[in-house]
């Protein structure tokens, strides 16, 4: 789910070393509509010095008009125009590799035969040591059909694999696990929950990812009937955990506590429906929902949300979450002063923070500032250490409080890149599975 909504280039320039020319190159991006990022000085000579300088645009043709604009500055050289995302992911973002240098065979005799034997005999006899004699303790499946990817809609399973890797690079960096990707090459709902199931046994958990609605809702039910490990579907329930700690940030700094507000939802998908949920399941009270879809209205209501609409909604709501995936299709006349308003569908959101703040809310903000990295790495790493069944409700409020509780003074949620943030949830979600009695083993990890 996490989509940026500009192109990123590196141009790579070399300037004549004079007074302006630097600046003139600059403005020049900017005149055409580009946002500046890093500068990097790599030569330096007497009468030339070679930059790459990070560009932002709109899209590739804004993309064109700034390669066009650079080009024409006086005294300025555009050497080449690197696209460094497509280089990062040449080759994959993962691999798995040996925990042990395999150099002499006292070694390979203890990795592999004979010794290894005497480990999968104390497995056999005693099946609860698997979690601390094998790798299965840390390996996280990462489960994919590839019908709901980013803002790009079903694009097939081997185009969902960047997005997969990048979970799975996310989970290792922030919190030691191993995620694996699964890529199913199809869309049929008992085939894809009976080959997870059957697969089920490599791991401790299980994260569904980029699947769509309203399939996804029956997928994870179903298969967290079928096996004995955690089954979250990230889109649904990170981004929920993510939207709750947001809001009880933002409630705050307006003064009045997120359980006094009225509180609307405006699309009720994947995302929707979980924040939705999850927002009756924190404030006890129900949560008006507008969806285009019948069948997604009634589905709500059995849930205990209201039927709505978006009229209804921004004309009676005091907190409105939108994840349509219409862009524009909040107007800023319909904002009243003093509501929050978060507008989450990427690559464009329903209206933009800056034109709503404009407009009277008392906050706003999008996708890109609400996003589910923050949740997803810490609550797959307590659930794991406390070996629960399954994730519960209480466990991802436990992680809501604990991303808003870590958000700096006059934010709302932390940084992704926080290393305390993912331990501080892990550590959230696996004391109440601790306390509720929901561990089905010893606990490893944070709590050994």
């Amino acid at each position: 789910m996490w989509w940026e909504e500009k192109t990123m280039r590196t141009f790579r320039c070399r300037l004549r070393q004079q007074p302006g020319v630097l600046g003139r190159l600059l403005s020049a991006i900017g005149a055409a509509g580009g946002d500046i990022g890093e500068i990097r000085v790599l030569r330096q000579g007497t009468t030339h010095v070679e930059r790459d300088i990070v560009v932002f645009a709109l899209g590739p043709e804004a993309m064109a008009k700034l390669i066009a604009a650079a080009g024409s500055v006086p005294d300025v050289e555009l050497l080449e125009v690197r696209d460094d995302v497509l280089e990062m992911h040449q080759g994959g973002k993962i691999a798995i590799r040996s925990r042990y240098k395999i150099d002499s065979l006292e070694v390979l005799r203890r990795v592999y035969t004979p010794g290894v034997a005497e480990v999968c005999l104390q497995i056999r006899d005693h099946p609860r040591l698997v979690r601390r004699f094998t790798s299965i303790r840390h390996f996280v499946a990462i489960v994919t059909d590839g019908t709901a990817v980013l803002g790009l809609g079903d694009i097939g399973p081997q185009a969902a694999m960047p997005v997969m890797e990048g979970k799975a690079s996310l989970m290792e960096t922030f919190c030691g696990l191993s995620g694996v990707p699964i890529l199913l090459d199809t869309k049929d709902v008992g085939d894809i929950v009976d080959t997870v199931a059957a697969i089920a046994p490599t791991f401790s958990a299980i994260q569904l990812e980029d699947i769509s609605a309203p399939r996804c809702f029956d997928i994870e039910a179903r298969l967290q009937d079928r096996v004995d490990i955690p089954v979250l579907h990230d889109d649904q329930h990170g981004t929920a955990t993510v939207v709750v700690a947001a809001l009880i940030n933002a409630a705050k700094a307006a003064r009045k506590p997120l359980h006094d507000r009225r509180i609307g939802v405006v699309g009720l998908g994947a995302a929707g429906m979980a924040i939705g949920k999850m927002l009756m399941f924190t404030t006890g009270r129900p949560v008006l929902g507008a969806d285009l879809s019948s069948e997604a209205l009634r589905r709500f209501e059995g849930y205990g949300g209201t039927a709505s609409d978006l009229e209804e909604i921004m004309a009676a709501c005091d907190v409105v979450v939108t994840v349509t995936g219409a862009a524009g299709l909040v107007k800023p006349a319909m904002i009243r002063p003093g509501q929050i308003i978060l507008s989450l569908s990427n690559p464009v959101p329903e209206i933009d923070p800056a034109a709503a703040l404009k407009a009277g809310a008392a906050f706003a903000a999008d996708g890109k500032a609400v996003n589910n990295v923050l949740g997803f790495p810490g609550i797959f790493r307590g659930a794991v250490d406390a070996a629960v069944a399954r994730i519960t409700e209480d466990m991802l409020l436990a992680a809501s409080r604990a991303i808003a509780d870590a958000a700096p003074a006059g934010e709302i949620v932390p940084s992704p890149l926080d290393r305390g943030l993912h331990r501080s949830v892990a550590r959230a979600v696996a004391r109440v599975a601790l306390e509720k009695g929901l561990n089905r083993d010893d606990l490893t990890g944070y709590f050994d």
